[in-house]
């Protein structure tokens, strides 16, 4: 019995310390900062509707990995300025809103 109990012990804390992607941040601040920075860009790429580019059939950015690659890639590309923690706000707001990658 007490091994068992170890063993659940150690999965609960093994389970706890593995943070959701992008914990470090605020979707508040993200969603500024999105709208400030791509929403006129995407809406460009899609013809008014910005958000398309998110939720389409094929969209390219399957892991939060990628989702964070793409998002350093654009803040480079756009010359938009924003930090390494700017970008983590930026995701914790897409994730939040359209990728929901655990």
């Amino acid at each position: 019995m007490k091994t068992l109990t170890i063993l659940f012990a150690a999965a609960m804390l093994s389970t706890a310390t593995q943070a959701a992607p992008f914990a470090k941040g605020d979707p508040g601040i993200g969603k500024t900062l999105h709208d400030k920075a791509c929403t006129s860009c995407h809406a460009g790429m899609f013809g008014g509707d910005g958000s398309r580019i998110y939720t389409r059939a094929d969209r390219k950015t399957r892991t939060a990995q990628q989702l964070a690659a793409r998002i350093a890639g654009c803040n480079a590309n756009t010359g938009a300025g924003w930090f390494p923690e700017d970008e983590a706000h930026v995701a914790a707001w897409l994730n939040q809103q359209y990728y929901k990658f655990k």
